[in-house]
């Protein structure tokens, strides 16, 4: 036990000795470890890290070798070990007493150990505050030990000697008491930096990083030996060979060679890689012509489809003048068979026959286009009828679709109900007296001759109800009634929102000026009625006519040319043209440019298949006109519009054809008012 006394310690230029009085409790800690002190007083308390070392002289009573001391000890390691840790366990944060010695406490000879210790009496005996980083500092302090074999009173004067830790505490913050002032710092971490291992070789030095080139002298392994005959040794001659020294080769013949080795390998290598990139092309060429085949196969059969579709179950007008040209391909092939392998009465019987099958077919298209335009007729009513009805739409700012219904809607919506219950005939009695009345009770709001009709409509088909009148004389009024009411509907005074889906008319003023006398139906109809061309010339009949008129006597179809024109505009778009010629044109323009001017057929290969020729740009720097074009292939055209100079190209004799085939459609096109300001050009 350390007993509170007085140390010496030399002062720097007092040079004063004084005791230090030493006692509280020590805490075992490896060698090496430090704890930042305290001071003392108004300060704080100091820890002193010391390490106990005998200084020679020995203490009465000790044992005076490591082997004696050995002795003294537990021979069970185990049970040493174990009761200095509950001895170190009990002295951790307690006070010693003044009997218990630093052996009791578990300190070992030449080991390290902390402790605090205090003045017993501060205001006589005052401990300094020792600061370690000082350089005038001691490194060995004297300490009594009391001899715990001797009697009590026994001291022993040991020479300790202070260890100085080499590491500085890192500042990693703290605060300031503002009452006292005295400052307290975070704790550090007093692990020491991890070494790097060493690799048994100094590796930071110059012999590291340069080479060391070295000469050394070989042996070769195998060895080598002649043998001749001589006296007692015979070797035979038959497999010696004759050796005679070669031309000398010098080194440029060296170096020629080489090069001329590298050349014949570089063509042969060029060779390989010409036939790969040929073999590439080839195939990227079948590959293509394969897409190109396919395209048209696939082309051929939506033709097929859609020729089908015309003939099975046609809808539009396109598709009955398709089915009409069928019928008159068909009916032309059967009479010039008919001619060409009859005589006589047989002919005038076949043709007869002929005559009679093609009256039976038209009469068979004619009902078929009689039921398509009443379900057309019915699917534009419900088509106008859900336009009507529908909501209000818009998107939201989050891209959503939202719907709101107004007033008008929900009105329209309520009529396009009724009127889908009214056209439907096969509801019993009941439900139909009470949807008439409902419809009576919904018209009684206005007071019009309309809606008196239907009102008197109304009560005579509920009167013939009640005498049990059969369904299908009541068919004829149904239809009367559903007819009036639809009528209703279209009213924007009964219903608003019908007003942004009317036609609106023009001004009986204006009306009068644009009416047109058709000579096949005999009536003034609009201008919008009749077919306008290019060519600024009106044939005196209306669509209908016109339509009926190629349905009884030429029988043609515009499939063909509509496809051309769709192509043109397509192409010309692509390019964004400034021109518009293109879309003021009309399916009859491009059918008579074809046919009248260009003969239906290309200007460079004759090919006649329209399907398969396109309107290209004559000159490609200006816009498409009629007096700007030519009729190709597709395959022609593409490699018309790489040429930059047509002169260059073509034969003046080509060249002044295509020219006439231009003022010819210049002239026709020449006659319309809207084409005036494209020909000044």
């Amino acid at each position: 036990m350390l007993k509170a006394g007085e140390g010496q310690r030399k002062e720097g230029k007092e040079g004063e000795e004084e005791r230090l009085r030493s006692g509280g409790s020590t805490t075992a800690q490896p060698p090496g470890g430090s704890r930042e002190s305290d001071r003392f007083g108004e300060e704080a308390r100091e820890d002193l890290h010391l390490d106990l070392k005998d200084s020679g002289a020995q203490a009465e009573g000790l044992p005076e070798t490591f082997e004696a001391a050995q002795d003294d000890f537990p021979n069970d390691l185990e049970e040493h070990e174990e009761k200095t840790n509950m001895k170190n366990s009990a002295a951790v944060g307690e006070m010693v007493e003044k009997q218990h010695s630093l052996m009791e406490l578990g300190v070992q000879p030449h080991s390290s150990t902390q402790m605090e210790g205090s003045s017993s009496e501060p205001n006589l005996h005052q401990l300094p505050l020792l600061c370690l980083e000082q350089e005038d500092m001691s490194d060995f302090i004297t300490v009594q030990v009391q001899n715990g074999m001797a009697k009590e009173g026994m001291f022993k004067e040991v020479m300790v000697e202070i260890e100085r830790s080499k590491l500085k505490k890192p500042f990693l913050g703290g605060y300031r008491h503002r009452l006292t002032g005295v400052e307290y710092h975070h704790a550090s971490v007093q692990t020491l930096p991890k070494r790097r291992p060493d690799r048994g070789v100094p590796v930071c030095i110059q012999s590291t990083q340069t080479v060391d080139l070295r000469s050394t002298l070989q042996q070769c392994p195998v060895d080598a030996s002649t043998q001749m005959t001589g006296i007692g040794c015979y070797v035979s001659c038959l497999r010696d060979k004759l050796i005679i020294p070669g031309k000398y080769t010098t080194a440029a013949e060296y170096h020629g060679r080489r090069l001329e080795a590298v050349i014949c390998l570089q063509s042969h290598v060029r060779r390989w890689l010409a036939q790969e990139k040929v073999e590439q092309m080839r195939k990227e060429r079948l590959r293509r012509l394969a897409w190109f085949q396919l395209q048209e196969k696939n082309h051929k059969e939506e033709q097929l489809r859609e020729y089908r579709r015309s003939w099975l179950n046609p809808q539009s007008r396109q598709d009955y003048d398709l089915l009409y040209s069928a019928l008159e391909k068909w009916r032309a092939e059967a009479e010039q068979q008919i001619k060409s392998t009859l005589r006589g009465a047989e002919r005038k019987v076949a043709l007869c026959s002929l005559l009679e099958t093609e009256t039976q077919l038209i009469a068979a298209i004619g009902r078929h286009h009689i039921g398509t335009t009443a379900s057309n007729h019915d699917r534009m009513i419900k088509d106008f009828l859900s336009r009507c009805s529908a909501p209000h739409q818009w998107r939201s700012a989050g891209g959503h679709l939202l719907q709101m219904d107004k007033p008008h809607d929900i009105r329209a919506r309520e009529l396009s109900e009724l009127y889908q219950e009214l056209s439907l005939f096969n509801a019993d009695r009941q439900s139909r007296r009470d949807l008439l009345q409902k419809i009576r009770n919904t018209v009684e709001e206005h007071k019009c001759p309309l809606v008196r009709e239907i009102i008197d409509l109304i009560d005579r088909e509920m009167d013939l109800m009640r005498r049990n009148v059969k369904e299908r004389n009541l068919e004829g009024l149904r239809k009367r009634i559903c007819t009036l009411f639809l009528q209703y509907i279209k009213t924007p005074a009964f219903n608003p929102k019908v007003a942004k889906l009317l036609k609106v008319y023009k001004k009986p003023s204006e009306l009068r000026q644009d009416m047109v006398f058709c000579l096949g139906c005999r009536r003034y109809l609009c201008s919008a009625d009749f077919g306008s061309g290019g060519g600024g010339r009106r044939t005196g009949r209306c669509q209908n006519c016109t339509s009926l008129q190629n349905a009884a006597g030429s029988r043609h179809e515009d499939s063909a040319y509509r496809n051309l024109l769709r192509k043109l505009r397509a192409d010309e778009a692509r390019l964004k043209a400034e021109g518009s010629l293109p879309f003021l044109l009309q399916v009859e323009d491009i059918r008579y440019l074809t046919e009248k001017v260009w003969g239906s057929c290309s200007a460079l290969s004759g090919s006649k298949d329209v399907f398969s020729l396109v309107f290209a740009r004559w000159q490609r720097q200006k816009d498409w006109s009629p007096w700007n074009c030519i009729l190709l292939s597709k395959d022609e055209s593409s490699l018309h519009w790489q040429i930059e100079d047509i002169h260059q190209v073509y034969e003046t004799t080509f060249i002044q054809q295509i020219e006439q085939k231009h003022l010819w459609a210049k002239l026709h096109f020449s006659k319309n008012p809207a084409m005036a300001k494209y020909l000044a050009v």
